[in-house]
């Protein structure tokens, strides 16, 4: 079973700008927002996919992801999508031996800045950019699904 293990930190400055490999716009909605299974629709250029994610357990849980067609995708979030998309641009970062993807929002999810990276492992070692802040993996504002439930500009 695919398994995702991600650390969630919030940004503390831009000096990543300079450091960013490529960058794309992602447009996300989701189908369902149970605490235990959410079903999300994604267009990330022009692929799109259906995600489903499994409950947390820390910082890991089931992750299946599969390719769908673009018009599905946009089909879905204009008529299935339970609350608003989520928009964002995602920039890659390497660092070490690790890519980071950060996600600058916008929408009513403007001003978070957030960088995550996925390890092989909970106990997994990396190196920690000067630009990486607090960490917020486990705390349930911070998750795409409840920033569509509950935006960053309602409760900062």
């Amino acid at each position: 079973m695919p398994i995702e293990i991600e650390r969630k930190f919030l940004v503390r400055d831009d000096s990543w700008c300079a450091q960013v490999e490529s960058s794309s716009r992602i447009l996300q909605g989701y189908l369902s927002l149970d605490r235990q299974l959410s079903v999300r629709v994604r267009l990330r250029g022009d692929a799109a996919f259906l995600t489903l994610k499994g409950g947390a357990q820390g910082i890991r849980r089931s992750e299946f992801e599969y390719p769908i067609p673009p018009a599905d995708a946009l089909a879905m979030l204009d008529t299935l999508a339970v609350a608003p998309a989520v928009d964002k641009v995602r920039h890659l970062i390497r660092v070490g031996g690790h890519l980071w993807e950060l996600d600058v929002f916008a929408g009513e999810n403007a001003g978070l800045v957030m960088a995550e990276i996925e390890l092989k492992s909970e106990g997994e070692a990396f190196e920690r950019p000067d630009w990486l802040g607090d960490e917020v993996s486990e705390d349930p504002r911070y998750y795409n699904a409840s920033l569509a439930r509950y935006p960053f500009r309602r409760w900062r």
